[in-house]
């Protein structure tokens, strides 16, 4: 009898244990860079903190999810007037060989027809890649530094840009557990930086 208590105890505790791993595999999967970009960021806080900053909401929600790649409609505007955005695009997430992920940028073909539709994220079923115009050098090259962290930039003066007079523009940013940090600024032709932030990135949180 005292052998049939002991196996049942190592059969119990064996159990336990299993189901232990089995929570702890599933509760700490990483989440993919699709993942983490998903989602509605604002930059209220960095905001009330430095008024250099305006106060900024960045809407990111998945489309075209039965085509191939990882696609994310892009919406960006000030935080009171969001049917107002200044910024409209879509990106195209890609693993390459040697692990880096490049989100390649697009802008939208009569963008007014798709002001606020982050939210109906179906509404872009009916329409095929010909609403897009790629930015050519714009792409960011996004490497993973940490778990559930990435980091990257644009490459060197390639994305060209003529807003307020700069020649190209350059993009830094790092996406990470409810946060990203983006930092996009406009340069001249001598290197002289014309737009955007000038002592950091925008701190967008989740």
């Amino acid at each position: 009898m005292r052998i049939i208590y002991v196996l049942l105890a190592s059969v119990l505790i064996w159990t336990l244990h299993s189901c232990a791993s089995i929570k702890t595999t599933t509760t700490s999967k990483e989440r993919s860079l699709s993942e983490l970009m998903t989602g509605s960021f604002s930059s209220t806080k960095q905001a009330q903190n430095d008024s250099t900053y305006y106060d900024i909401t960045l809407h990111m929600y998945p489309i075209w999810t039965t085509r191939e790649g990882s696609w994310l409609y892009v919406e960006q505007a000030v935080t009171d007037k969001q049917d107002k955005p200044y910024r409209q695009r879509i990106y195209q997430l890609k693993k390459t060989t040697d692990g880096t992920f490049e989100s390649i940028v697009y802008r939208v073909k009569d963008q007014d027809d798709f002001i606020g539709k982050w939210k109906m994220p179906e509404f872009f079923e009916q329409f095929d890649n010909s609403i897009l115009e790629e930015r050519e050098g714009c792409t960011v090259y996004l490497k993973k530094v940490g778990k559930e962290e990435y980091t990257g930039s644009t490459l060197d003066d390639n994305c060209k840009s003529t807003l307020r007079g700069a020649s190209y523009a350059t993009s830094t940013v790092t996406v990470k557990d409810g946060v990203i940090m983006s930092w996009d600024q406009g340069f001249d032709e001598d290197g002289k930086q014309v737009w955007g932030a000038t002592e950091g990135g925008y701190i967008f949180e989740k």
